[in-house]
């Protein structure tokens, strides 16, 4: 059974990969320096992004698991586990990370912004694919907030460190943009997937034992976290998955109503609202007239 390892403080990820504490909330890791082990399981009260060079075992994250390979870079948030399977075996660690506790951030930009940035709850067939270029300006990155960390605590350390962090992961949106146009074929795979589970979906059974389709079903079905799937269809198709459910929803229920056998609320009951009225306010606030209203104009 793999061990169990948990990490709520920088000086204790620091001791497990043999590294000095040169700040207590920030650390910059080369795990060439990390004794050889094997694989576990580690919890995670840190942020903490990994760049590995070396292959050690298959990454999973609750239930799935990340698309990593050697030179992508892999994002942990407070609150996560990391599970590394196979690799029974005693490896060297090798590569580079970056790991900060969430008081550094307290009170800065990055502090307001960080839940903007999608990618620390991206998961399975996620991971950041990095080119030669990329690779060697996030250890640049990586440079620059050591140097900063070598300096004498003082009152701009903060400042610097995190504002040093905030252009990272700037720099990794841009990378992940680059991602999705470069992984286009795959994208376009899973927008036609979507559609046709759109479609699917109100000529089953299921708008009557789920309900409305969501965002996060539509995710799951293509093994996707929420957040990768919503940035994934806003690049491909202009629309947010929201708009693009909603739009079949609407097109879906227009088809309906032309129907005169049916009822508004036979209508809204096909299509998975709880409410009729819930429908109806649904309708005219995206068409501009109510069910009504439209089947009489039509």
């Amino acid at each position: 059974m793999a061990q169990v390892f948990n990490f709520e403080t920088i000086s204790e990820y620091n001791d497990f990969n043999n590294h000095e504490t040169l700040h207590p909330l920030v650390s910059i890791i080369d795990f060439s320096k990390a004794k050889p082990r094997t694989g576990s399981t580690m919890n995670f009260g840190l942020y903490c992004i990994f760049l590995k060079q070396v292959n050690c075992g298959d990454l999973k994250y609750g239930r799935n698991y990340y698309d990593y390979q050697e030179g992508t870079l892999v994002f942990v948030s407070p609150g996560q586990t990391i599970d590394v399977e196979n690799k029974v075996d005693i490896y060297q660690p090798a590569g580079h990370g970056l790991v900060f506790h969430p008081d550094l951030i307290r009170g800065t930009s990055l502090a307001k912004g960080i839940n903007d940035y999608n990618f620390f709850s991206y998961n399975t067939s996620e991971a950041l694919h990095l080119s030669e270029k990329e690779r060697q300006l996030v250890l640049d990155c990586f440079a620059k907030i050591e140097i900063e960390l070598k300096q004498s605590i003082d009152k701009h350390s903060k400042k610097l460190i995190a504002s040093n962090i905030e252009l990272f992961f700037n720099y990794c949106e841009r990378f992940y943009d680059r991602q999705f146009i470069t992984r286009d074929n795959a994208n376009k795979g899973i927008v036609e997937k979507f559609e046709e589970l759109l479609n699917s979906y109100f000529s089953s059974e299921k708008p009557h034992v789920l309900g409305l389709p969501s965002v996060a079903y539509y995710a799951s079905e293509l093994n996707l976290s929420p957040n990768y799937f919503g940035d994934l269809i806003k690049k491909e198709t202009g629309k947010s998955a929201q708009e693009y459910i909603q739009n079949k929803i609407i097109d879906t229920a227009k088809n309906k109503i032309f129907d005169s056998s049916k009822t508004i609320n036979e209508v809204a009951y096909e299509l998975g609202f709880k409410y009729p009225q819930h429908f109806t306010r649904f309708f005219k606030q995206h068409v501009g007239n109510t069910p009504n209203e439209y089947r009489s104009l039509n």
